[in-house]
């Protein structure tokens, strides 16, 4: 594959897709006609097929696995999976994208699968890391990486290739604002040097608007509903769009929800001096960190990807031991968090993985949210009561008998969450907690901390996401390079 070859044409007729063990179609009856070099974004309600639909472009579903398929795909006249070395995909998790402990040879890997010269690799690799904002260079351990900087990287893996498609699904999560600006340049400039073929669903619509030329909405198993410029679409389904819970920009999206205050209580959590270097790295993770939580307050961890936030997650869940330092919990046995036997530990303290596959251990999802009850000692008609509910108001209901990890990205997510908010922690530690939602389940995941809070539960959480940092946070903390920089949190001197 050369610059010159340019975009390629997708021709979508009659499409169809039914998982293995699902009743319901992912996506069925989608007809569509992408022309070489078209910029189109896929929106619609979650369950509308968004992100099948693209991993069937990339060629990357199997029919051997599907329960029934209908249509069919091509690029530029090719079924989808004979192209797959003309299409680039950065998937909804990019940690699935990942193939090699080195960056730069993560990287260079599809390079050297396609027999490109040995002498033109390197300086691919290093330029598309640098068009990403990739700032550790090839040598950094991709198990050091941030879920952002774990983004970046899959992104230039996708890039470095020139691709004549280029299918994103969800490119920006898990980045900072800087980070969503200079991945989506760096996507811009791949385009306009190429005349890439651009197909992309992205949550955070009002950024990616002014990178397509189209907007497509599709339904669930109905197809394709609207098609046209971004104005003239969001202009006439606008409202429709935003109660179906697709994140409509402004002018026509709804208005930020207003900010209520957490009725406080005494401190429940209190952080001391806590430093980490994890054995890969020399460069330690945070350092000196000190801070304590109240209950019935919900406390935002903002900062750039791979400041430490997630580290200080990890550390404040009791789940990393920390290099100095301690993190107590009031009420509970007098020893540092991380040496708490299990059993004290998940009755008092609730995690929210930024992967949520790193805490799922059941066969169904139903059963995840009836671990954590479980183990607290929540008597059983309660438990499944509260299971019942959570699934209900997160739009899982119909996915209760489903394998955990066969759900789509943000349903993994919202499980993940509720599997935590159905043990009704005295403390909660989120990391990225609205990761992949739509408007609808967003507002739901808000109202259901808001009234955990309410009942005298401490909230932690890890985000990128303003506005619902802005609606939920009584305090804010900010980390920087390792270190705890002082806001409007309750820090510890």
């Amino acid at each position: 594959m050369t610059p010159s070859d340019g975009g390629a044409a997708v021709r979508i007729r009659g499409f169809g897709w039914r998982y293995a063990g699902r009743k319901a179609w992912a996506c069925r009856g989608v007809d569509l006609d992408v022309a070489a070099g078209e910029r189109v974004l896929l929106v619609g309600p979650s369950g509308a097929g968004k992100s099948t639909l693209l991993r069937a472009v990339a060629g990357l579903l199997d029919p051997e696995t599907a329960a029934e398929v209908e249509g069919s795909i091509e690029v530029d006249g090719a079924p989808a999976a004979a192209a797959r070395d003309r299409v680039g995909m950065l998937l909804q998790d990019p940690e699935a994208s990942l193939v090699m402990s080195r960056s730069g040879d993560d990287v260079a890997f599809g390079l050297e699968n396609a027999g490109v010269p040995a002498e033109e690799i390197w300086p691919r690799v290093d330029a598309a890391l640098a068009r990403v904002g990739f700032e550790h260079g090839r040598d950094r351990p991709t198990a050091a990486l941030s879920g952002g900087e774990q983004q970046r990287l899959a992104l230039a893996g996708a890039l470095v290739r020139r691709p004549s498609v280029l299918v994103l699904d969800e490119p920006t999560a898990n980045l900072d604002p800087a980070g969503t600006a200079t991945v989506l340049g760096a996507v811009s400039s791949a385009l306009a040097g190429a005349g890439t073929t651009l197909l992309m669903v992205e949550h955070r619509v009002d950024a990616a608007a002014g990178l397509v030329d189209r907007v497509v909405v599709l339904e669930p198993g109905g197809g394709v509903a609207d098609d046209g410029p971004p104005a003239d679409v969001f202009g006439r389904r606008g409202a429709s769009l935003a109660a179906a819970g697709v994140w409509v920009p402004a002018p026509w999206g709804p208005a930020a929800p207003p900010f209520r205050p957490g009725p406080g209580g005494d401190v429940v959590l209190t952080a001391r001096d806590l430093s980490l270097t994890y054995p890969r790295t020399r460069r330690p993770a945070l350092s000196s960190a000190s801070l304590s939580v109240r209950r019935g307050t919900a406390v935002a961890v903002t900062g750039p990807n791979g400041s430490g936030k997630s580290t200080l997650a990890m550390l404040l869940a009791g789940l990393l031991p920390p290099d100095s330092g301690d993190v107590r919990v009031a009420g509970g046995p007098d020893r540092p968090l991380h040496r708490w036997r299990p059993r004290d530990l998940c009755r008092r303290v609730g995690t929210v993985f930024q992967d949520p596959e790193h805490q799922f251990v059941t066969r169904t999802a139903r059963d995840e949210l009836l671990v954590g009850p479980r183990r607290a000692g929540v008597p059983a008609d309660e438990a499944a009561r509260r299971a019942d509910e959570l699934l209900a108001r997160l739009r899982l209901t119909r996915l209760a008998g489903a394998n955990p990890f066969t759900l789509s990205g943000g349903e993994k997510r919202r499980l993940s969450v509720a599997a935590m908010l159905a043990t009704a922690p005295d403390l909660l530690v989120m990391d990225e907690p609205t990761f992949g939602q739509d408007a609808r389940t967003w507002a739901e995941l808000l109202e259901l901390c808001v009234g955990l809070r309410a009942g005298g539960t401490a909230i932690v959480a890890v985000t990128h996401d303003e506005a619902f940092a802005g609606a939920l946070a009584d305090v804010r903390v900010s980390v920087s390079g390792g270190a705890l920089v002082a806001g409007t949190s309750e820090v510890v001197s």
